[in-house]
């Protein structure tokens, strides 16, 4: 299936609604069968009513008809009257109920026509004769001619009965297969509804719960810090889209995390190069050249004249002076960058760096190699920062420094027992020392609680350098 989300939401929804709209039709023509067959039932229980009440009324003539040739007795004639009266609106009543029926039509045509017959043709006048003159009657004969129409009408009636007994049956049945239909159109719209909720549930879980949340989580680490974090591109449609906006926002952060370490990096390494250029100039400069205006004053000083002390005093006087003016250019040098780096790296730079301290320093060095010259450029420097504060601002009485070196890092940890409070953050005092460590990579952390000392340590990779 192609397309994005919204139309393989939009063709779930409408196969959705096709099977429910499907099952709903199908059960309301069941149900409108199910009226239909009910309404016949009903029809078909007032022709048995009926059929039977036409019956008692015949039954009820042709009794009354007998016992008043028996007896000559005027009260059997009243239930006899009572069905004559009765017969034509009950008879034309049934013929109405079985429209419809060619076969029950006939039949119900028969009973009409034979009762109709039966009261014209025979009762009437057989009960007028013999109110005229009832000896003139032979009761036996009129008795069993009466018994013998009857038996025949009540053949008709047994034969509609019969059929229409067999007609509720056939309805029943066909009412018993559209309850089942319908149960099984139910069942099944159910079931395919259920499968296919279940499926595209289970659809939208794998293409869309999953996909987001497993995004979620790498945006999670992403602002965390980590920009690495990718997720799978095999989503599809706008999932699809939204993976490879991530991967590609990602790739971004990383390419210019990447750019700006290196960039900071070269910065880096573009002061410590020009650090060393001036502490190079300035040795192989004016050191020397004020190395050798100190030389060429105290020449001058052993040969100036016994005579002259005032211009001996001078010639002293400037002496010193140079012998200051080269001290002080010798210890800017080594702010600037110490030579005993360069020459004899980190331990022995350090343990210099210790002992010019402001504050006693316990030192604990265990490099046995040579490190990169950045790793100890910033090593170095980091160091002199944190002595530095620790003397300015924590206070603090003694200074201890551990540095180790492991085939993959270096660390270093200087804690002092000063006031505490420093902060590595933009407007502290550490903002340089952690912009040097980081743009070599390395990590950083502080902790100085009021009162009780700051400790710093820090680790500057080796592997890549």
């Amino acid at each position: 299936m192609k397309g994005g989300l919204t139309r393989r939401v939009l063709l779930a929804s409408g196969l959705l609604a096709a099977i429910i709209g499907t099952t709903f039709a199908g059960l309301l023509s069941t149900v409108e069968d199910l009226r239909e067959i009910e309404a016949r039932e009903r029809r078909s229980e007032r022709v048995l009513i009926l059929a039977n009440r036409l019956e008692r009324l015949i039954v009820d003539m042709e009794t009354g008809q007998r016992g008043f040739l028996l007896t000559g007795s005027e009260e059997f004639l009243q239930p006899w009257q009572a069905a004559q009266d009765a017969f034509p609106e009950h008879a034309a009543t049934l013929e109405r109920l079985v429209v419809g029926n060619p076969v029950q039509e006939a039949r119900a045509q028969q009973i009409s026509q034979a009762g109709t017959s039966y009261l014209r043709d025979y009762s009437i006048p057989l009960i007028d004769t013999a109110r005229r003159d009832r000896a003139s009657v032979a009761t036996l004969p009129a008795t069993v001619e009466g018994k013998r129409r009857v038996d025949a009408m009540r053949a008709d009636f047994d034969q509609l009965l019969a059929a229409e007994e067999e007609l509720t049956l056939a309805r029943q049945r066909s009412s018993d297969t559209a309850n089942l239909r319908a149960i099984i159109a139910a069942a099944a719209g159910l079931i395919g509804s259920v499968l296919l909720v279940a499926l595209f549930a289970t659809y939208l879980v794998r293409r869309v719960v999953r996909p987001v949340r497993r995004t979620s989580a790498m945006a999670g680490q992403l602002a965390a810090g980590d920009l690495s974090a990718r997720v799978p591109d095999r989503g599809v449609g706008e999932i699809a889209v939204l993976q490879r906006s991530f991967n590609t926002m990602a790739s971004a952060l990383e390419n210019g995390r990447r750019e700006l370490a290196a960039s900071r990096a070269r910065i880096v390494a573009a002061g410590d190069h020009a650090r060393r250029r001036i502490e190079r100039d300035l040795h192989d400069g004016t050191q020397q050249r004020l190395v050798s205006l100190l030389l060429q004053v105290r020449a001058a000083e052993a040969v100036a004249p016994a005579d002259a002390p005032q211009l001996k005093s001078q010639l002293v006087e400037v002496a010193w002076g140079l012998t200051g003016a080269l001290d002080e250019l010798r210890e800017l040098s080594r702010g600037i960058h110490p030579a005993i780096l360069s020459e004899g790296g980190l331990g022995p730079a350090l343990k210099s760096l210790a002992r010019r301290a402001a504050v006693p320093v316990e030192l604990n060095v265990n490099v046995p190699t040579r490190l990169p010259e950045p790793v100890e450029v910033a090593a170095y420097f980091a160091v002199s920062e944190a002595l530095t504060n620790a003397a300015k601002h924590a206070q603090a009485s003694v200074v201890w420094v551990d540095a180790k070196a492991s085939p993959e890092s270096l660390r270093v940890a200087v804690r002092d027992d000063g006031v505490g409070g420093a902060e590595a953050g933009p407007g502290g005092g550490l903002i340089g020392l952690v912009d040097r460590v980081q743009a070599l990579g390395g990590t950083i952390s502080v902790t100085s609680p009021a009162g009780r000392g700051t400790t710093l340590v820090f680790d500057l990779p080796l592997n890549d350098r």
